[in-house]
């Protein structure tokens, strides 16, 4: 399974860390010069979470920002039935 957002599609993206040395030009030296480059990484907030999908509960990543937006419809904990507004959301 990618490191990846199943509804929003949000995943790693990469970038550079930038080191700097070197005197200010205004306290009397020759400007901040980079000294090292090194790559990183950024990582969303993904959780493993069991989500509805087609009417069948599957365990995927969803991002923390989807889960705040409502994209995400949790199963029920017991399997007692639907309400009408579960069940027309579910379906959807």
């Amino acid at each position: 399974m990618p490191y990846e957002c199943h509804f929003t599609g949000k995943k790693t993206t990469f970038g550079k860390k930038r080191a700097y040395g070197g005197q200010k030009i205004t306290k009397g030296g020759f400007g901040l010069k980079t000294t090292g480059i090194s790559r990183r990484s950024f990582r969303p907030n993904l959780h493993k979470m069991r989500v509805m999908i087609d009417g069948k509960p599957q365990r995927v990543l969803v991002s923390a920002r989807a889960v705040r937006s409502g994209l995400v419809v949790k199963p029920l904990k017991r399997k007692y039935g639907y309400t009408r507004e579960q069940a027309a959301k579910a379906s959807d």
